[in-house]
């Protein structure tokens, strides 16, 4: 078994969460202007990332764009993980590949705690990826107390890209954004992301 394996009731029923789904998370989280970078590769790739339309290109040209410009707003005092081996308890089903990790950490060469955020990437249905992206969470919660720097909360999301929807892993409750982000919004999801590096 792995993260891939987990769907909402698995994860749910396996690690006794509960599921809060009825809130707006990050209403009062202001937006945060993207860089001319930013601007000019989302111009350029929006289109062809759709035209594909494979979790992929998805993946390539617009997650790993929005995820390295959060990088680059704090920074670089962030770790980014794409495609990376995420391996913390397999007898729990807690191991495999994360699509992209966010670590509070400025070490590249391996996954550091506190890791803080953690992204799934799904070609159409998001709702396909919450199971598999909370299996993920409730990893890097385990990966954060054995490295002995637990936080309270673990933040993730499941995106196609162009639309992104935020989670939040908190003891054993996980709250799901009931608002969806859209890459026009790409302002207030970069405000999102920026804000989970400010707290805790």
């Amino acid at each position: 078994m792995a993260y891939s394996d987990f769907t909402l009731t698995k994860v749910r029923d396996t690690f006794n969460l509960k599921i809060d789904e009825k809130r707006n998370l990050f209403s009062d989280i202001s937006g945060v202007e993207s860089s001319a970078i930013l601007k000019t590769l989302l111009e350029e790739y929006i289109q062809l990332a759709t035209a594909i339309n494979t979790e992929k290109a998805r993946s390539e040209l617009l997650i790993a764009q929005i995820l390295t410009e959060t990088r680059r707003q704090l920074q670089y005092k962030i770790s980014f993980f794409s495609g990376t081996e995420f391996n913390v308890d397999s007898s729990q089903g807690l191991n495999g590949f994360c699509d992209f990790l966010l670590c509070a950490s400025e070490e590249q060469f391996e996954i550091e705690a506190p890791v803080i955020t953690v992204i799934e990437a799904k070609n159409e249905s998001l709702k396909s990826g919450i199971g598999q992206c909370i299996a993920t969470m409730e990893g890097a919660k385990i990966f954060n107390q054995k490295a002995q720097r637990e936080i309270q909360k673990i933040y993730g999301a499941v995106t196609s890209g162009t639309n992104w929807r935020f989670l939040v892993l908190e003891g054993n409750i996980v709250f799901i954004d009931n608002r969806e982000y859209y890459i026009s919004e790409v302002e207030n999801i970069l405000g999102i992301l920026l804000h989970f590096f400010q707290t805790d």
